[in-house]
C-alpha cells in the first residue's frame, strides 16, 4: 500500500507523513500530524484567554506551552477517539483508512502510543500554577465521555465546543487573579464557534453518518446548516463582544472584533453543503480565524 492510499482524503502534509519510516507513519497519522488544524483549534482559545488577559507578551512562553500540550493531546484525543470508535471508522468511506481501523496499528500499540502523549501532556501541565492545573486535568472526564455523544445526542459537536474550549478557562486563571466573567464570556463563545466550524466539517460525512446511525448537528439541520451556523456564529459573536466589554469598556474595543466577524460572514455566505472541498476549506479557514480573534485579544488585552 503506498503513503498516497493510506494518508486518509483530507490530510494536508501527505509529503512530509509518506516521508517517515513506514512503521513510524501510521502513528502520525493515528494522531493526525499530517492535519494540524485540529491543534491549532485547541490551541486558539487558550492564547485568547491569555491574551486578553493582558499577559501575551510576558507569557509569550505560556503561549508557547499552550501549543506544545495542544499538539500532545489533540494527539492523545484523536487515538483515544480512534480506539473507541474503530468499529464505526471502518463503515465509513472518509475513515476506514484510519491506521486502528484499517488494521495498520494493533489496539495494544495504539494504547501505549496515548501512554506516550499524555506523558507530554503532562510535563506541559506541570507548567501551570495549579490552581489553572486543576482546572486542566478536571476536563479529562469531559475528554473521554466525547467519543460515545454521537451515540446518545444529535449534538456531538456541542460536547466537542466544550473539550475544545477548556484552554480558555485554563489560560485565564494561569495569567488572572480577577473577574472570571470575561473567561466565562470568551469560553461561551468559544463553545458556539467551535459548534459552528465542526457542523461545517461534519456535512463531508452525513450520507455515511446516516448509514451507520450516528448524529451529528449537522444531519439534525439539514437544509438549514447554513443559518444555523450563521446563528452559532453570531452568539460567539455577541458573547466575545460582552467579553472585550468586560476588559475594556469602550465601544473602540468592539472595533477589534471586525476582521473576525467578517471573516465568519464570509465562511457563511460562500458555504456549500454539498461540496466536500468547499466545506473542508471553510472549515480549515477557522486556523486564520483563531488568529484574528488572537489579535482582537491582544489588542484590548494591551489597551485594557
Amino acid at each position: 500500500m503506498t503513503a498516497a492510499v493510506e494518508i486518509v482524503p483530507d490530510s494536508e502534509h501527505r509529503g512530509l507523513v509518506g516521508r517517515l519510516p513506514a512503521r513510524l507513519r501510521p502513528f502520525a497519522l493515528l494522531a493526525r500530524f499530517d492535519r494540524p488544524i485540529g491543534w491549532w483549534l485547541l490551541f486558539w482559545p487558550g492564547a485568547w484567554a491569555i491574551a486578553l488577559g493582558g499577559q501575551a507578551i510576558a507569557r509569550w512562553d505560556m503561549i508557547a506551552w499552550f501549543l506544545l500540550g495542544s499538539i500532545a493531546m489533540r494527539g492523545a484525543g484523536c487515538v483515544y477517539n480512534d480506539i473507541v470508535d474503530r468499529d464505526l471508522d471502518r463503515q465509513v468511506a472518509r475513515t476506514r483508512s484510519r491506521p486502528l481501523a484499517s488494521g495498520a496499528v494493533s489496539l495494544k500499540a495504539a494504547w501505549a502510543w496515548l501512554l506516550i502523549l499524555c506523558v507530554v501532556g503532562l510535563v506541559v501541565l506541570v507548567q501551570l500554577r495549579l490552581p489553572a492545573a486543576i482546572v486542566a486535568v478536571s476536563s479529562i472526564v469531559l475528554v473521554a465521555a466525547y467519543p460515545f455523544m454521537k451515540r446518545i445526542t444529535w449534538w456531538p459537536q456541542a460536547w466537542l465546543g466544550i473539550v475544545f474550549s477548556w484552554a480558555a478557562p485554563v489560560g485565564w486563571v494561569e495569567v488572572t487573579h480577577g473577574s472570571i466573567v470575561p473567561m466565562l464570556l470568551l469560553y461561551a463563545g468559544s463553545i458556539t464557534w467551535v459548534v459552528g466550524y465542526d457542523t461545517i466539517y461534519a456535512l463531508q460525512d452525513v450520507e455515511d453518518d446516516a448509514l451507520v446511525g450516528v448524529r451529528s448537528s449537522a444531519r439534525r439541520m439539514g437544509s438549514k446548516v447554513r443559518p444555523g451556523v450563521a446563528i452559532l456564529y453570531l452568539l460567539s459573536l455577541a458573547c466575545w463582544a460582552g467579553a472585550f466589554w468586560q476588559v475594556f469598556p469602550t465601544p473602540l474595543a468592539l472595533l477589534a472584533l471586525l476582521p473576525m466577524a467578517l471573516h465568519l460572514g464570509w465562511q457563511v455566505a460562500t458555504l456549500d453543503a454539498g461540496d466536500g472541498h468547499n466545506t473542508l476549506a471553510r472549515f480549515r479557514s477557522n486556523r486564520n480565524a483563531g488568529l484574528l480573534m488572537f489579535l482582537a485579544c491582544l489588542v484590548v488585552g494591551t489597551a485594557a
